[in-house]
């Protein structure tokens, strides 16, 4: 049985596609190129400088320009285009009533992952939150779940992350834990 349960943010706890995916029509449509917003789903949750590129074939300078393009509309208007998914915070306290720790593993702004916490009353749920820098000198995935192992002090075999794309899988597996991929997120699938 696993002791620790960590939870990555984008898709998994919150639905903030609609914020994510307006953002990142913002930025390609200031480089002049049009989307979609149902295509820009896949935004939620994956590296974003990644992300540009794999979708739009964007160089690797193109892509952190857009990364900044798409913070020039998300951090004022679309991080608040988000909501946690129904029933998230009953799931959560159940789950800290039988015992268990919790932690946010994420690849989202730290300083964003604590405030849409914050604000939902689901903060005081979490032991430990990692997550990126807003600059983009980003950690890995697995970084990531290494730090919120190491901050918690527990074992690799009593942790298990819970997320909804391949990054999460990914990354708990680069990291020596295992992960339960979950279907109602928007991630897309593969």
């Amino acid at each position: 049985m696993y002791h620790h349960i960590l939870f990555d943010f984008d898709g998994t706890l919150y639905d903030t596609v609609e914020g994510i995916a307006k953002s990142a029509q913002y930025a390609l449509e200031k480089l002049g190129v049009s989307a979609e917003l149902d295509e820009l789903r896949c935004f939620a949750g994956p590296p974003l400088v990644d992300k540009f590129m794999e979708a739009y074939g964007l160089s690797h300078e193109k892509a952190w320009e857009a990364r900044g393009l798409f913070q020039e509309r998300y951090i004022p208007i679309g991080v608040y285009e988000s909501r946690p998914f129904p029933g998230m915070k009953e799931f959560l306290a159940a789950l800290k009533e039988k015992g268990l720790t919790l932690a946010v593993a994420t690849s989202k702004p730290l300083d964003l992952a604590e405030h849409l916490l914050a604000r939902a009353g689901m903060r005081e749920y979490f032991s430990v939150v990692r997550g990126s820098r807003l600059d983009g000198n980003n950690n890995s995935k697995q970084e990531i779940v290494e730090g919120v192992i190491a901050s918690l002090g527990a074992e690799k075999e009593d942790c298990v992350l819970i997320g909804d794309t391949k990054y999460d899988v990914a990354g708990a597996h680069a990291a020596g834990v295992k992960c339960i991929g979950l279907r109602y997120g928007w991630a897309a699938p593969g």
